[in-house]
Parts: C-alpha cells; structure tokens; sequence
C-alpha cells in the first residue's frame, strides 16, 4: 500500500453493512471500493468545471428570455 495514507470515514450502518456485502462479493477491500467511488466522483466534478470553464463566456439568459423562447417556438 504504498502512497497511501490513513483516514477514518464513519459510515451510517446500512451503508457499512453494504459495503462489507460488496467487499465480500467482489474479492475487494471496502478501501478499494471507497478509493474507486470517490476517485468517480472526482472525475466527475472534473468534467463539470471544464465544461463549466467553456461555458462561461457565453454569455448568461435570464429565466424569462428562456421562458419566452421557449413560448416563440411553441414549446409551450
């Protein structure tokens, strides 16, 4: 387990319960499937602020202009 450090997390029962079930099922520890989670839900908020780095310049709508286009177009 090189480069790895320690953390304690506390789980509610269920969750720690499932977890246990899962590490069981899959030959894997409960710190593999928490690393894989978590390094998911970073990958994830990646992706969300380059797009969010993209989108920023184009400009902001307001609710009502968004609203009104979508009444132009019969959307609604």
């Amino acid at each position: 387990m090189r480069n790895h450090k320690r953390a304690t997390i506390y789980f509610s029962a269920d969750i720690l319960t499932a977890l246990r079930m899962k590490a069981a099922a899959t030959h894997r520890s409960i710190s593999e499937i928490a690393n894989e989670a978590v390094r998911d839900a970073l990958a994830d908020d990646a992706v969300d602020l380059d797009t969010f780095t993209l989108l920023r310049d184009d400009g902001v709508m307001s609710f009502h202009s968004f609203v009104s286009g979508l009444r132009r177009r019969g959307k609604l």
